[in-house]
């Protein structure tokens, strides 16, 4: 094989390496998420805006697979806050990757939250309240959910977990 031809191959395995794609066959997926130390930061931020407001609430992240990446829990919230953060934390995640949509509000007013009957409120861990904000790259992919609970509404919940986001929005990438 002459010398130009050699370059060339190592250079577009050396470019397929590096892009990920460094064999048709194969069988690994990767995924990105955000750091433990970002993750922190995000739900603290939420939780410390609702606080700034005099509400206590918890605030959960949720990582690419959908479980919990981080939780953090206002001095005084409801029990059920708990619960409720992360499974507004899943379905913006979840859903909004669905949907396209944004927030738990965008999902609810566009109808994505079901049959009237309320069917898919019965599905583990979908909660179609307002609170939960899809965490997405700044080429949409998406990446996580932030869920905030414990406010005295979920507009309120959500007005906490907005800012948040918009915040961090540049430590996604």
């Amino acid at each position: 094989m002459p010398l130009n031809s050699k370059i060339r191959s190592l250079a577009l395995a050396s470019l397929m390496l590096s892009n990920g794609a460094w064999a048709a066959d194969s069988h690994l997926i990767t995924s990105q998420k955000l750091p433990w130390q970002t993750a922190e930061k995000l739900a603290s931020e939420a939780v410390s805006i609702c606080a700034a407001q005099g509400y206590s609430v918890t605030a959960a992240v949720v990582d690419p697979s959908g479980h919990q990446q981080v939780v953090i829990k206002g001095d005084t919230v409801p029990l059920q806050s708990l619960s409720v953060s992360y499974r507004k934390a899943y379905t913006a995640f979840s859903y909004g990757q669905a949907f396209n949509k944004d927030t738990t509000s965008e999902l609810i007013a566009g109808k994505f939250d079901g049959p009237t009957n309320g069917a898919l409120n019965t599905v583990p861990e979908v909660l179609f309240i307002p609170g939960g904000v899809t965490l997405r790259k700044a080429n949409r992919q998406v990446i996580g959910g932030l869920g905030v609970s414990g406010a005295p509404g979920g507009d309120k919940d959500e007005a906490c977990a907005v800012p948040a986001v918009k915040k961090f929005q540049t430590s996604f990438e």
